[in-house]
């Protein structure tokens, strides 16, 4: 198995901007887009616990859209043969000093294009 091939390693990359942009700004329809379809699609984060796609759109079109924006660092992409990867980074809000986020995105090449089959979002102390 060929890992990070730099032109998938680019098109995930592509991906996980796109996301990151659709997320600050609260496009709903572009998130939900982003995650697969699927009753098998997961994504714990800091407060819920969402298992499939139907619960993942709720929790989207419920979601406040104040205080989103945040700044990325350490973000690590890695790519294992051409239709999967996983992507990693952590986060920090100026509405949750002290804090820092983590976020884990599991990607999978469909027909249709990569798409999140499984997420985590956490958020802890902020590390000494």
């Amino acid at each position: 198995m060929e890992i990070d091939l730099p032109e998938v390693v680019a098109e995930v990359t592509e991906c996980f901007g796109r996301y990151e942009k659709a997320l600050v700004a609260n496009d709903v329809a572009a998130l939900n887009a982003f995650f697969r379809d699927d009753p098998r699609t997961i994504r714990y984060g800091a407060g819920e616990i969402l298992y499939g796609y139907d619960q993942i759109k709720a929790f989207r079109a419920a979601r406040s859209p104040v205080a989103l924006g945040r700044t990325l660092s350490r973000t690590v992409i890695t790519t294992y043969g051409r239709d999967f990867a996983v992507a990693a980074t952590l986060y920090e809000r100026p509405s949750a000093p002290g804090k820092t986020g983590r976020q884990m995105q599991t990607w999978v090449r469909f027909p249709e294009g990569w798409r999140v089959v499984a997420a985590h979002v956490s958020l802890i102390d902020k590390p000494a």
